[in-house]
């Protein structure tokens, strides 16, 4: 079935990575996101060939899984990402665990040197053989599905394995490793009916939901009927199974109150009457109040982990606890697996069919901030004014990728997710520099407005992404909080460990004149206060290209996140706030 390349190719024959890019785009993949090189070129010309498939260029490996993974959230589609071997390969891992973690399916193309040099001193060899390591026992952790690709032959059947093994529940990374060699086999295919019409993205296909247990099914229906008061925790998951209309149902026939995770801010209607606030560390305090009066606590699409639990365990030990989603949660409960959409329409179904208003309660007001802004900074905006001007500007139908921080604390709770668009914060890992990204990706998959909100830590990791929004004109709005600090870090070492070391304490930078200057073409404001930037912002809404928008705040700055809140009483106290006494008496919630 394999024959060698040659000059004069054999009639009737095609390249595999031909064939490859070919059943990328019948299963509906409209972008492969990556970085070129020597043992990934031939998969990238191949994809350059096809009419059906965009190839978008990254700046790092990192950053091109996020685009993959921000296409893949905004899109509900398999997210690509192709890289070479050597270094190219390795800076995808951290990419991928947050995609393994954050549930997000995502096929990396990975090239590898010829198979004939495996062993004898490839240059970038990761074989495994003769004392080189073994690509497959890197990937595989942060994979759902990891394969070395042989042959031809074998890819035909690895590839839609690999593809279903993304996209069934647990999603997450797949990862095949294409020697060149492999890539520039020529083979023979049975005749299509139908080729992919370009421009037009085919159906993605649908894993089969596993069935729900009827036993199950029959125990969380009758405790959600038995309960007077039900708080509704709503999760990623939620999006990622479009199951945001099954949810809104089921709420109006408990009359429950919906909080929602820090990731997933954007599932329930924030301006809903209903609408609770974010539970967890980044969350609001009427989340805890609705969960003590309730009976129970009803998850939806979410295991809730530590960010989304913390300072609730208590209240939640005293609640009786059920949970619907694929995965097991993190608390003790009544668990319903199976398919999201099927599990909340079946319990629905298995509820009186009405409508009830949900019990008064307090709503997710905004935690206090103390005034803690130094005069030596100069002139800085507060979170809460920014924050205020981006919800502002904000299109009901953009898409907001909120990065790691003090300022992505803010966000999470002062920003309200727009109607019709993802609000995304990528808390399976916490990588700073996500955002740019990921950002990218969505808006070029989705052609939408997009903003990317990251502090300046994260501009230095990975905000040179921004060269690749002006050369594919994409539709991002970046908006910097520069503190010049990892100001997380300053805070966590005053409030946790007795002080601040300088080194997390940075020179003024100015982003806005560095950005300007090295991107003239580029829209870019040096945001002076909050009118200053609500007013560039909307000015990029009506541009159809990228944007960049950097604003002052101050590292001092307590945001609202539960590990510090504790500590923001003992500004004017002797003692010393970081003891471990101090903390336990507090209640203080440790996260990493």
């Amino acid at each position: 079935m394999i024959t060698p390349m040659s000059d004069m190719p054999e009639a009737g024959t095609v390249r595999l990575v031909d064939h490859l890019a070919g059943e990328l785009a019948r299963a509906g993949v409209t972008h492969v996101f990556g970085v070129g090189g020597a043992n990934i070129e031939d998969l990238y010309d191949a994809v350059h060939r096809c009419d059906a498939v965009r190839c978008v260029v990254a700046k790092h490996e990192f950053s091109a899984v996020t685009m993959a993974d921000g296409y893949a959230r905004t899109t509900g589609r398999l997210g690509v990402v192709a890289a070479t071997s050597g270094g190219g390969a390795m800076n995808l891992v951290p990419g991928l665990a947050e995609a393994y973690a954050s549930r997000v399916p995502v096929l990396a193309l990975v090239g590898q040197p010829p198979t004939g040099q495996a062993g004898h001193g490839a240059f970038q060899d990761s074989s495994g053989k003769a004392g080189s390591f073994d690509a497959r026992e890197v990937f595989a952790p942060v994979s759902r599905f990891c394969a070395w690709v042989e042959d031809a032959d074998s890819l035909m059947e690895l590839l839609p394995q690999a593809m279903a093994a993304a996209q069934a529940d647990p999603r997450g990374p797949a990862v095949l490793l294409l020697p060149k060699d492999v890539q520039q086999a020529r083979i023979r295919l049975p005749g299509r009916s139908k080729a992919p019409t370009p421009g037009v993205p085919m159906p993605a296909p649908t894993p089969p939901a596993p069935r729900l247990d009827g036993s199950a099914l029959t125990t969380v229906s009758d405790i959600l009927r038995g309960a007077d008061r039900v708080l509704v925790i709503a999760g990623e998951d939620v999006a990622a199974a479009d199951a945001r209309a099954e949810l809104a149902e089921l709420a109006r026939n408990l009359g429950a109150w919906v909080a929602v995770t820090p990731d997933a801010k954007d599932v329930f209607d924030n301006r809903d009457p209903r609408f609770a606030g974010v539970a967890g560390v980044m969350g609001h305090a009427n989340v805890e109040d609705c969960l003590r009066r309730s009976d129970v606590c009803l998850l939806v699409g979410t295991r809730l982990p530590l960010l989304a639990r913390g300072g609730l365990d208590r209240a939640l030990a005293a609640t009786e606890v059920v949970c619907l989603g694929p995965e097991p949660p993190y608390v003790a409960g009544t668990a319903l697996r199976g398919g999201l959409r099927d599990a909340l329409r079946a319990v629905t179904g298995r509820l009186p069919p009405r409508a009830h208003d949900c019990p008064p309660h307090a709503g997710p007001v905004p935690a206090p901030v103390p005034n803690r802004v130094s005069p030596a900074r100069g002139r800085v905006v507060p979170y809460t004014q920014a924050i205020a001007a981006v919800e502002a500007a904000l299109p009901q139908c953009a898409h907001v990728f909120v990065d790691a921080g003090n300022a992505g604390a803010s966000a999470v709770h002062l920003l309200p997710a727009p109607r019709h668009g993802r609000f995304v914060v990528a808390v399976g890992m916490g990588g700073m520099g996500y955002t740019f990204g990921a950002g990218i990706g969505a808006a070029l998959a989705t052609g939408r407005r997009t903003y990317v909100l990251a502090g300046d830590g994260s501009f230095f990791m990975h905000g040179m992404e921004v060269h690749t929004a002006v050369e594919y004109d994409a539709p991002v709005t970046f908006v910097i909080f520069n503190n010049n600090a990892h100001a997380m870090c300053a805070l966590r070492e005053e409030f946790l460990q007795g002080g601040i070391r300088s080194d997390d304490l940075f020179g003024r930078t100015d982003l806005a004149a560095g950005v300007a200057a090295a991107f003239p073409s580029l829209d870019v404001t040096g945001a002076g206060d909050a009118g200053q930037l609500r007013k560039a912002l909307l000015r990029s809404n009506t541009s159809g290209g990228p944007a960049f928008v950097a604003v002052d705040c101050d590292p001092g700055e307590i945001p609202p996140f539960l590990p510090f809140q504790s500590f923001t009483t003992l500004t004017d106290s002797t003692e010393r706030p970081g003891s471990k006494e101090n903390s336990d008496e507090r209640g203080v919630v440790h996260v990493g």
